[in-house]
């Protein structure tokens, strides 16, 4: 961007400046102060001050970001009870929307690929790359807690490292610069799955919702929000939340949602307390094509390790640190909000987390007739309080919500989307023809009957 415009700089700060008066001029209700719309932009937009304290070493931001996380589940908890869902339109009409999304976007591409990418999504292209000439380098370069992720991301990653190793080289076998491929990879990566998230957002308003200029909004308002720009480079965080919001947009397929969240859980941890809310949500129906999916996709990424795996014993550390378990250890010293005034909270993080699974229970059987609108409520609240007891940067990890958030507060009411019917494939004694067979329909795949 330096090239086209001079002596042109945009830090994390002013970006929040800037984005915080577009947010209001396009999504603030001025006609509506007290309304549920309003207030959800108040949380949204308090999320980026503790952001940029923790950018800038200060302890003091984890206790703002875990204060904001509680405000956040406690409006999760509490949106059953917003009986009233009006279609509130924006400010701005659908063209101008477009507008401003695709600047908005411009911009974030333009940060995404002058900005030096974080070392955790340096770690996944190299990982990516190994995986390509099928070596296993995990005993020189040893994996830290931060730079951790599964399989998944590695698979993603792979074909953007083919296409980004071809760039450089100029399609000659001479030797590569392999640290230039890692960079327009990383950078091309983090793009890529941002722009999954838009597209998801869009197709979620559109097709779920109903309304395509919701799921404009919701895209836009992801792209303006100064969380997305300050992780902007986080493939790792970005892509478990690209691949849940494209699992809630073909929900009424369990095979397809089955596979889109099994490839979310090969990334990091926070997507597996997911699974038994989703499989008591399609019921005795459709879970075993739900688990078909899921044991599918599980076996594709071992077979990916495999490629990898020089012995049976490297086999089997990858497959140990495929999925970073150590989150879940009490003793955690990793940096975050339990480790702020010398661990002088740690001990509270254990009630928390039993409060947690409490919480996991609670929300996977009740109620136990569950629509979209549990399901998405359910699943944001779910990832939203991993923030509260994680202990590596708890509360800072923005971007594993933020879109599931987003989709809670634009949806409209969603009591009538229920779990698919699946109807079995009739018998060749059994076959259906004229309208009986239109109005089961077919729905093997989750499809429902009109």
């Amino acid at each position: 961007m330096g090239n086209i415009l001079r002596e042109y700089e945009l830090n994390d700060a002013t970006w929040f400046y800037l984005s915080l008066l577009l947010i209001l001029a396009v999504f603030f209700r001025f006609n509506r102060v007290l309304s549920l719309r309003n207030l959800d932009l108040a949380l949204l937009l308090s999320i980026a001050p503790g952001l940029l304290l923790v950018q800038r070493g200060h302890d003091f931001g984890y206790g703002w970001l875990f204060v904001v996380t509680g405000c956040l589940l406690t409006r999760l908890f509490s949106d059953s009870f917003w009986k009233r869902r009006p279609l509130l339109e924006q400010n701005l009409n659908p063209a101008g929307m477009a507008f401003l999304a695709v600047s908005a976007f411009v911009f974030l591409v333009s940060s995404a690929l002058t900005a030096s990418p974080p070392q955790e999504t340096v770690e996944t292209v190299r990982r990516a790359d190994e995986m390509l000439k099928r070596q296993d380098t995990t005993l020189e370069q040893p994996t830290t807690e931060e730079t951790q992720a599964g399989p998944t991301a590695r698979l993603v990653a792979a074909p953007v490292v083919r296409a980004s190793d071809l760039v450089v080289s100029g399609g000659s076998p001479e030797p590569k610069n392999r640290w230039a491929v890692e960079q327009i990879a990383a950078r091309a990566t983090a793009v890529l799955a941002h722009f999954a998230v838009v597209a998801g957002l869009w197709m979620l308003g559109k097709r779920l919702f109903g309304d395509a200029n919701s799921g404009l909004a919701m895209a836009t308002l992801y792209l303006l929000l100064p969380c997305t720009s300050i992780d902007v480079g986080k493939v790792n965080h970005v892509l478990p939340a690209a691949l849940i919001v494209w699992a809630l947009v073909s929900y009424r397929n369990p095979l397809v949602s089955g596979g889109l969240l099994g490839l979310a859980c090969g990334s990091l941890l926070f997507p597996l307390f997911l699974l038994p809310l989703w499989v008591v949500f399609y019921g005795k129906q459709g879970a075993g094509r739900f688990a078909i999916a899921l044991g599918a996709v599980a076996a594709v990424l071992v077979a990916s390790l495999l490629l990898t795996s020089a012995d049976s014993h490297s086999f089997t550390r990858q497959i140990r640190g495929s999925i970073d378990w150590s989150s879940l250890k009490l003793d955690s010293d990793a940096l975050g909000f339990w480790s702020t005034n010398d661990g002088a909270y740690e001990a509270y993080r254990i009630p928390v987390i039993v409060m947690f699974f409490v919480m996991l229970l609670t929300l996977t059987f009740l109620p136990r007739e569950k629509n979209l609108e549990h399901l998405l409520g359910h699943s944001t609240a779910i990832i939203v309080a991993t923030q509260l007891w994680y202990p590596q940067q708890g509360g800072a990890y923005v971007l594993w919500y933020l879109p599931l958030l987003l989709a809670v507060m634009f949806r409209p009411k969603l009591t009538s989307q229920t779990p698919p019917v699946i109807v079995p494939a009739p018998s060749e004694e059994q076959q259906l023809t004229g309208p009986a067979r239109q109005a089961v329909g077919v729905s093997w795949f989750g499809r429902r009957g009109s």
